[in-house]
């Protein structure tokens, strides 16, 4: 069940432990994202966060904005070995050497696609039936969908995005709903 923020409004239960939660719970969490860029943006963030709690990527996201130009994908596909060095050691992002060339190598997959083609792709995997959670416990890390997302995106070329981060983005971008049934933004 969803759990009342100080503002008396129920939200999912994750939502309401810090302020960034609850803006990015009711601002943007299981809105629809369909162009390219946006979609970049939350694939690369997602994989940054795999291993830790999403609020260190909220807090970090400005920097992660600043340091990756923006998520223009033409910018951060044309990286070279400067801007590695430059982004691991830039204290405001998280420096994982894996999740950063990741993030290069997922831009220059996403070049080789035509425009518009990565959100065609990433949204024909959204379910055609999903059941509603009422509880946390209901919402599933990983789902046959996000399997079968997680390899089209490996053979497309793109890097870091299994079964889990492929769910958590599927969430992220709208592509599934799951807001707790009572919670305000279902």
């Amino acid at each position: 069940m969803s759990v009342l923020g100080a503002d008396g409004r129920a939200r999912c239960d994750w939502a309401v432990s810090a302020p960034e939660y609850v803006a990015y719970h009711d601002d943007e969490w299981g809105k629809e994202i369909r162009d390219d860029r946006g979609l970049f943006e939350r694939m690369t963030l997602e994989g940054f966060q795999s291993g830790l709690s999403w609020i260190t990527i909220l807090r970090k996201r400005e920097n992660f904005r600043k340091a990756f130009a923006g998520f223009d994908p033409v910018r951060v596909a044309a990286f070279g070995e400067d801007d590695r060095v430059r982004l691991m050691s830039d204290a405001g992002i998280v420096r994982n050497r894996l999740k950063v060339n990741a993030a290069i190598t997922n831009a220059r997959a996403l070049l080789e696609l035509n425009e518009g083609e990565l959100t065609d792709f990433l949204w024909s995997f959204r379910p055609a039936q999903q059941p509603v959670p009422k509880m946390i416990g209901d919402v599933p890390a990983t789902t046959p969908e996000s399997v079968a997302m997680a390899k089209g995106l490996k053979k497309k070329g793109f890097v870091f995005v299994g079964p889990t981060t492929s769910y958590a983005l599927m969430q992220a971008t709208g592509i599934v709903n799951d807001h707790l049934v009572d919670c305000i933004a279902r």
